[in-house]
C-alpha cells in the first residue's frame, strides 16, 4: 500500500463518516432544537443547518489537516497502521464535536427555562422611619446647638 493510496482510503472513510454523523445529528437534534427555541420551527431549522454546516467545516478541514503523515509507508502493514491512527483521530473529532454543540445548546435552552420562570413577588415592607417627634427634636437640636424644649 502506497502512500497516495492510504491518503485515498482515508479521505474516503472520513468523509464518509462525517456525511452519516452529520446526517445523524440534523435529524436527531431537530426536536431538541424545537424544544430549544420554543417550538419556533424556521429557527430550529435554520440553526439546524448552520450547525450541521460548522460540524462538516470543522470536520473536514480536521481530515484535510491532519492527513499528512511522517515517514514512508513501505508495506501494507504500515499503511493499515498510519491508516487506522488517523480514522481513530477523525472518529475522536467526530465524537467531541456533538457533545460540544449539545452543551451549549444545553445551555441555552435552561437560560430560556429560567426567562419563563414566573419571577418571586416580594411582599411590600413598609420602610422603618423614626417617629416625627424625634426627628423633629433633632432637627431643632442641630440648628439651635442646644438641647430641644418639650
Amino acid at each position: 500500500m502506497d502512500i497516495v493510496g492510504t491518503y485515498l482510503v482515508y479521505l474516503l472513510i472520513s468523509s464518509g463518516l462525517t456525511v452519516v454523523v452529520g446526517t445523524g445529528l440534523a435529524r436527531s437534534g431537530r426536536a431538541f432544537l424545537l424544544d430549544v427555541f420554543g417550538g419556533n420551527d424556521a429557527l430550529a431549522r435554520a440553526v439546524s443547518r448552520l450547525l450541521v454546516l460548522g460540524f462538516y467545516l470543522l470536520s473536514l478541514g480536521f481530515v484535510t489537516l491532519t492527513m499528512r503523515t511522517r515517514g514512508d509507508i513501505t508495506s501494507a502493514r504500515a499503511g493499515l497502521q498510519v491508516l487506522s491512527v488517523k480514522v481513530g483521530e477523525v472518529l475522536l473529532v467526530l465524537g467531541v464535536l456533538p457533545l460540544i454543540t449539545l452543551a451549549a445548546l444545553a445551555r441555552t435552552r435552561r437560560r430560556s427555562l429560567i426567562r419563563q420562570l414566573p419571577q418571586p413577588v416580594r411582599p411590600a415592607i413598609p420602610a422603618l422611619r423614626p417617629p416625627q417627634a424625634a426627628q423633629s427634636g433633632a432637627v431643632a437640636q442641630s440648628q439651635s446647638g442646644s438641647a430641644p424644649v418639650l
